[in-house]
């Protein structure tokens, strides 16, 4: 493997950029991706948040604009880089303004929840880079604003959760519009059929690049069980809270509704709290995250919607509120933690009826999670439980039919809502 940024094939450039920003050591993915990615070659890249994915395409991309000598056109961005979400559409915009610092590079972000004027204005004075979610994207397309026919490389980012949030046939009619002779990148936590059926449509004879270890992520953070009532997870979250070792915490919920609820009662017991979802707009979504970074807020309450968007190191614990419907999204989640060489962990509030889905879990991990008995102290006087109504507990804590949205209902139901939150 090779152990320098000097060893890749980069242009001096770029290497003295990546040593004024601190990258001293490729990551595995950018030294076995970036080489092939250099000489034109497509690639099927698997791998999970944090990883140096980003980068992995990022400097590549930057390299062949830089050498190109094409001239940008209005309407007409170079580089496509669809991703699912706008808090991932925001770092990886983030990240191409911090790498390409000194060149003369322009790049901008398609995204819903905030106004189209700016973006639209910037694309019809000529973009290099595009960053965009499908559902303002393709808008913006219908209505003329854009035009794809001049995309010379295309990148999916986290393609199974574009084609879990019901974006599948939004991605196919995007990369229909892009040149047949493009070059294209495809980016995965998870390999299901539908990822490599889709990735098979749109690489030819690509370089596949695997770092995605389910172990590699589990390994290094402790994680527990808490067998608790639903009625008492409240209780048990702000008692694992108040422990002197937490520092900054990611707790997840499935539902918008429950990430609204257990905010607000944290606050309200003097628990620094914001939630972060799909029904909030853009600038709220990025207040919280804002707020989160710069430690005014300490624990952010989010939805799995917002799970992969979440890029920050520091966060010390992550809580399970309630363990998700789908094993994969477990790993993803605690990944939030442990990261940059620290050390994480992860607790799951499991009520009995959430047993089902820890057998799932620990059969994709491969490991049996262990369980932690914290004493819950008695209720105060007139502290009465939760009980949730009837709805709810048949859906089997989704909330309405707007939660289910994010909490993993049958995609083909969920599309349309799910472009509304990108």
């Amino acid at each position: 493997m090779n152990e320098s940024f000097d060893d890749l094939g980069l242009h001096d450039d770029l290497l003295a950029r990546l040593n004024e920003v601190g990258y001293k050591t490729p990551t595995p993915i950018q030294a076995k991706a970036i080489p092939p990615l250099l000489a034109g070659r497509d690639l099927l890249g698997v791998a999970q948040t944090g990883t140096g994915k980003t980068a992995t395409f990022v400097l590549p991309i930057l390299q062949k604009l830089a050498t190109s000598g094409d001239e940008r056109r209005p309407k007409q961005p170079r580089v496509l880089i669809l991703a699912p979400t706008r808090e991932l559409s925001a770092q990886i915009n983030d990240e191409l303004a911090t790498l390409s610092e000194g060149m003369n590079i322009r790049q901008t972000v398609v995204i819903g929840g905030v106004g189209e004027n700016p973006q639209i204005r910037a694309l019809k004075k000529g973009v290099d880079v595009l960053v965009a979610t499908p559902g303002r994207l393709l808008d913006l397309v219908a209505r003329k604003h854009i035009d794809l026919s001049g995309v010379s490389v295309l990148v999916l980012d986290e393609a199974d959760r574009l084609l879990d949030m019901g974006f599948v046939r939004d991605v196919r009619r995007i990369v229909s519009q892009t040149p047949s002779h493009r070059q294209s990148l495809l980016f995965s936590a998870t390999m299901p059929k539908e990822v490599a059926a889709l990735a098979k449509e749109i690489l030819n004879k690509p370089e596949r690049v695997d770092v995605a270890k389910n172990e590699i992520t589990v390994k290094k953070i402790e994680q527990h069980v808490v067998e608790v009532p639903t009625q008492d997870k409240q209780r048990m979250l702000e008692l694992l809270l108040r422990d002197k070792a937490v520092s900054r915490v990611i707790v997840f919920t499935r539902t918008k509704h429950m990430a609204n609820r257990v905010a607000q009662k944290l606050d309200r017991v003097g628990i620094s709290a914001d939630a972060i979802h799909g029904n909030k707009s853009q600038n709220a979504r990025q207040r919280a995250l804002d707020g989160f970074k710069a430690g005014k807020v300490w624990v952010l309450v989010a939805t799995d919607i917002a799970a992969r968007g979440i890029d920050i190191d520091g966060v010390s614990h992550v809580v399970n509120y309630e363990l998700p419907h789908e094993p994969e999204s477990y790993v993803h989640r605690i990944g939030r933690t442990g990261r940059a060489g620290a050390t994480g962990v992860a607790y799951s509030l499991v009520d009995p009826a959430e047993r089902k889905r820890l057998r799932g879990i620990e059969k994709l991990i491969r490991q049996t999670i262990p369980l932690l008995k914290p004493d819950l102290p008695p209720r105060e006087p007139g502290d009465e439980p939760e009980v949730l109504d009837s709805n709810r507990r048949r859906g089997n804590g989704g909330g309405n039919s707007n939660n289910r949205s994010e909490a993993g209902g049958r995609p083909r139901r969920r599309r349309r809502r799910s472009r509304a939150a990108a």
